[in-house]
């Protein structure tokens, strides 16, 4: 058997495409350029910009207006959490609780002000404290970096005060630790990653706050909760423990207020909104409108608040703020200054031209950034720079014109230029969010066409792969060469300076000379086999029919790729799966009965139970489903929610129960099936894992959610021993299923023998091989040699004799392994998710063993016909259906809020050092079903062997004995022909991939086609980059799946040495 070829060729056409997924998502996904370029007193945006101004000491390019300023950022404060509505008589959990800014608002109208703060998608809090710090737009690629935190080198606020001698003091979210490493001149960080914590982060901070405001050695000082947007993750908005947090914000306001100087301005902000579930990453309404609270204990505002607060720009923020201290603006910002904040206490006309001033520098620090940014990088056109130089000479002229004049100007004169400056200021923001969503469209074609030549080289090579010939040295060696020479040349290029590279492009380079390699040694190949005789396919109107049977599955999976440029298919896809599963699993029993294979059968009955099955299955799945913000009449499903939300304890108990029901059907299943087969006999380590570990395993899993069903203040009176249980059963199940992985690729072989004396002579006595090629001649007569050894001693057992050899499991050898293996990742994925999601991962299983019998029962009644070393594609296809299908029955969507970031935390509630882990375990979590049915794909290839049954007769004939079904080679019929074997698990694993890469394909032609669509970033985006997730975790875990069985094949070919040796003896 080729075992590392086979390996070595797939994980090569893995490579293809990832090279073909990274080079397009590094022209689809693209990140701004950022400039090195900072501001400084030295160097002004205008001339003298201090002339005549009487500008204090300490300030720069505008005289500072407060010395010191406060600002809290609570983290996702939308903005109906501030707004206050009197007429409410029963106000909802997170209204009007912040009674404080209402107050203030409503007696001191002049000292404060409320405006709904907008952010800019994608609002994540990382991206949410760029934005606010920088300036600038942060683009959509961004977001998966969220969690890593890079450090900001782009001009910013907390840069400029400690260049200018101001002192920053921080305290709160550690996020900012890693956006601004060693920038503050103090700082309290603490633990934010953990959304099930509402209150390390907010005490820790009350615990500092006070006093440093009082000790007065800061000039911006910044405090970022955490309380609400982990409130809002764990329980929603409408819950009481918001209303709890948000009271808990407001008593933390009027105190702090209290504190304040007469000369310290106050902000309260938001970060992002929230949904009605609790979650953000989108740019949903909700998401996107968050709160913005200015106060002062001196007079702000020279007119009366409006009735409805206004929509100011996050950006906006920098830009107010570094010119109210008196420091430069950062160079890169494009927000524009909130004006009513310069106005001043004397007429109209000085507030007029203060504003003025404040317009003028603004509006000159934006050009100068477009003029710099224009000569780095291509991303705005030279006909809209030319439209905004042209707004900004025209606001300049007028300026220096009024400033020129011997009179003072009018107030209409200075508004009217002050609408200049506001326009060019806006427009320059919407040409530069605009441009930073511009594409390669070079890059993105050539990822489209490289990852379409990947789809057509694995059709070719599954083709290729069904002759026992398949050439597998020179068809991957020749391509490997052909690819590293393609990507040296590239790197040569690089070098000598006549081409500029990057990763995305050299991989995609070598990957496309290696395509070419491939097939060039392909098509010579074929070109002198095409005179070789084959066999036909059938003509007339048999032959058309069996072909429009074979196109049907196609059909379906073109239909479902098709339905990618439709956002609404890809918004109702947790609806659509199942159905084509349904539709592809009833054509393949329509053409079983068109074709008179159910005739004189027994297998109609079976598979209309098999078919009730998989009803039963699709639509009890469709009970854990979670809804997208796109379909507001949709509501989620409650089990998704974890049991300690349950307030009735009776349905709490319930539940718990019924989980750990599940627990025992999952471990009760395998071990039946291992027993049914004789694999529960084997002595090995494996078995007795299955025999001890497993029930300890659902032991350790049910303790844990004992614990973690329990209310939060409970185990907050259990502090120390919740903490222990929290990460003491959970980092078991891990140890345990490690464990049980690494037993089961030490000792595979799950066959018991038993020898209760001498041997008896049954024919010839078997040799010792002398080389590989006679012991795989020598394994199936030594099999045989054990059936009719053990159908001897079932003979002599009727007559009284005593046995001598008896073999048991060897014929579902291979399936055993594989299927304890997918128990070990399933215990491990269901403790990942919330505990009545085991229901789901019950109904996964029970689906699973569904397809698997009805393809094998499939196969067996076109015995006559079909080749059993070659999976069809129904089957594959089904396969991948489904496991589309529990990727939204585990409660998942293709969308960054639906994310369980919980299970990073699972055995980990301190936190995590490193990024690396919690991103394995939400990935984990996320992709559950993509690893299940990748990781069990060889099934399909082994199933049908292990229920392998004689023909079925077209009349009534006695009853074979139970016994004689122990004749059939099951398993053992693939070592039968080592060759076909390897070439069948290489088909099927190209099969696999496929598939997988043509739905891959149709997102990515989606993304091209709607690239201008409005909700490209909403939808097709998420979307895209979930499936190129999904494809890479597939791949993986095909790969090991498939190199599980080539390790248990070789443990066998050991085994069997080992029994020829014994037996010559």
């Amino acid at each position: 058997m080729q075992r590392a070829p086979v390996l070595l060729f797939l994980a090569w056409v893995c490579f293809l495409f990832f090279a073909a997924i990274g080079l397009f998502t590094s022209g689809f996904l693209l990140m701004r350029v950022e400039l090195a370029n900072r501001s400084s007193c030295q160097d002004p945006p205008l001339a003298s910009p201090l002339e005549g101004t009487g500008a204090p000491l300490r300030s720069c390019w505008l005289p500072r207006r407060f010395p010191k300023a406060v600002l809290v950022i609570i983290d996702a404060l939308k903005f109906e959490f501030a707004q206050y509505d009197s007429s409410r008589q029963e106000p909802r959990p997170y209204e009007n609780k912040l009674g404080a800014l209402h107050q203030l608002i409503s007696l001191q109208p002049q000292h404060a002000r409320l405006y709904r703060f907008r952010a800019d998608p994608p609002t994540t809090t990382m991206q949410r404290i760029k934005g606010i710090t920088t300036g600038s737009l942060p683009t959509f690629i961004d977001a998966g970096s969220n969690f890593a935190s890079y450090a900001i080198q782009e001009d910013n606020l907390i840069w400029q005060l400690a260049q200018n001698g101001k002192r920053v003091v921080f305290m709160g979210d550690d996020t900012w630790d890693g956006l601004f490493p060693r920038a503050f001149f103090r700082s309290y960080f603490f633990p934010s990653f953990n959304v099930k914590d509402l209150h390390t982060v907010d005490d820790g901070i009350l615990q500092h706050l006070y006093q440093t405001v009082d000790g007065g050695e800061w000039e911006l000082l910044i405090a970022h909760f955490l309380g609400v947007d982990h409130c809002g993750h764990k329980h929603g908005p409408d819950h009481p423990e918001m209303a709890k947090k948000l009271s808990q914000m407001d008593e933390m306001l009027r105190s702090l207020v209290d504190h304040l100087a007469n000369d310290t301005l106050l902000l309260v902000a938001g970060d992002h909104g929230m949904t009605g579930t609790g979650d953000h990453g989108g740019d949903s309404e909700e998401e996107v409108n968050a709160a913005l609270f200015v106060y002062s204990k001196a007079p702000l505002f020279q007119s009366d608040p409006p009735k409805a607060p206004e929509t100011v720009p996050q950006v906006n923020l920098v830009p107010t703020l570094a010119l109210l201290l008196g420091v430069p603006v950062p160079y890169s910002n494009i927000g524009e200054v909130m004006a009513e904040l310069f106005a001043v206490a004397d007429d109209a006309i000085s507030s007029a031209l203060a504003q003025l001033a404040a317009y003028s520098i603004n509006a000159r620090q934006v050009s100068r950034f477009l003029h710099s940014y224009s000569l780095a990088a291509q991303d705005i056109s030279a006909e809209k720079l030319q439209h905004l130089q042209d707004l900004f000479s025209a606001a300049l002229e007028e300026h220096e014109w009024l400033s020129a004049g011997a009179r003072s100007p009018a107030l209409p004169q200075l508004e009217h230029l002050q609408s200049l400056f506001r326009r060019y200021l806006w427009e320059a923001r919407a040409v530069c969010a605009a441009s930073w969503a511009r594409f390669h469209l070079p890059r993105m074609l050539a990822g489209c066409a490289l990852l379409a030549s990947a789809c057509v080289l694995c059709y070719v090579a599954s083709h290729v792969a069904s002759g026992v010939d398949f050439p597998y040295g020179r068809l991957l060696l020749c391509p490997v060469l052909s690819g590293l020479a393609g990507a040296a040349l590239l790197g040569l290029a690089h070098l000598c300076g006549w081409a500029g590279t990057d990763p995305a492009l050299l991989s995609a380079w070598g990957a496309a000379a290696s395509q070419l390699g491939f097939f060039w040694l392909w098509w010579t190949r074929r070109s002198r086999r095409s005179h070789a005789g084959s066999a036909r396919p059938p003509s007339g109107d048999a032959g058309l029919r069996q072909r429009l049977w074979a196109a049907l599955p196609w059909g379906i999976l073109l239909a479902r790729c098709s339905a990618m440029l439709s956002d609404s298919f890809v918004v109702a896809e947790a609806r659509v799966a199942p159905f084509l599963l349904l539709s592809l699993v009833l054509l393949l029993g329509l053409q079983l009965h068109w074709e008179g294979r159910l005739e004189g059968s027994p297998f109609p009955v079976r598979l209309l139970g098999l078919l009730g099955g998989l009803l039963a299955c699709v639509r009890l799945s469709g009970l854990f489903q979670q809804c997208r913000e796109e379909t507001p009449c949709c509501r989620s499903s409650p089990l998704l929610a974890p049991l300690s939300s349950l307030p009735d304890p009776q349905a709490k108990n319930f539940y718990y129960v019924l989980c750990l029901a599940v627990l025992a059907c999952l471990a009760w299943g395998v071990r039946c099936w291992l027993s049914h087969y004789g694999n529960l006999n084997s002595p090995g380590a494996p078995v007795l894992f299955v025999r001890w570990g497993f029930p300890l395993l659902a032991v350790c899993i049910g303790g844990y959610w004992a614990i973690t069903s329990g209310a939060e203040e409970a185990l907050v009176k259990l502090h120390e021993w919740v903490r222990l249980a929290l990460a003491a059963f959970p980092r078991g199940i891990f140890g345990l299923v490690l464990m049980g992985l690494l037993l089961v690729l030490w000792d595979p072989v799950t066959v018991f023998v038993r020898d209760s004396r001498e041997p008896q002579v049954m024919g010839a006595p078997v040799v010792s091989p002398s080389s590989q090629a006679e012991l795989l001649h020598v394994i199936p007569q030594l099999y045989r040699r054990m059936q009719q050894s053990l159908k001897s001693r079932l003979e002599e057992a009727k007559a009284g004799g005593s046995a001598t050899v008896a073999a048991y499991g060897l014929g579902s050898v291979y399936s055993a392994a594989l299927l304890i293996s997918l128990a070990l990742l399933g215990f491990l994925l269901v403790t990942l998710h919330s505990e009545r999601l085991s229901l789901a991962f019950l109904l996964l299983s029970l689906e699973a063993f569904v397809l698997l019998r009805m393809h094998a029962c499939a196969l067996a009644l076109s015995s006559s016909q079909a080749d059993p070393f070659v999976v069809p594609w129904y089957a594959i296809i089904a396969w991948a259906f489904a496991a589309t299908q529990f990727f939204y029955a585990t409660g998942h969507q293709p969308v960054f809020p639906a994310i369980h970031w919980n299970a990073a935390f699972v055995g980990f509630q301190e936190g995590h050092e490193t990024n690396l882990l919690p991103a394995l375990l939400v990935g984990a979590n996320t992709f559950a079903s993509h690893i299940l049915f990748a990781a069990g794909c060889p099934l399909l290839l082994l199933w049908p062997f292990v229920c392998e049954m004689p023909p079925t007769p077209k009349s009534k004939k006695p009853k074979v004995d139970p016994h004689d079904r122990e004749e059939q080679m099951m398993e053992m019929r693939l070592r039968e022909a080592p060759e076909r074997f390897s070439a069948a698990l290489l088909q099927l694993g190209l099969k696999y991939l496929l598939i997988l890469g043509l739905q891959m394909l149709a997102c990515v032609l989606a993304a091209i086609v709607l690239r201008r669509h409005l909700m490209v970033w909403k939808v097709f985006a998420p979307k895209f980059l979930f499936e190129a997730v999904s494809f890479v975790v597939s791949s993986v875990f095909l790969l090991l799946g498939i190199g599980l069985v080539m390790r248990v094949d070789c443990a066998v070919s050991l085994w069997f040495k080992q029994v020829i040796l014994a037996q010559s003896r």
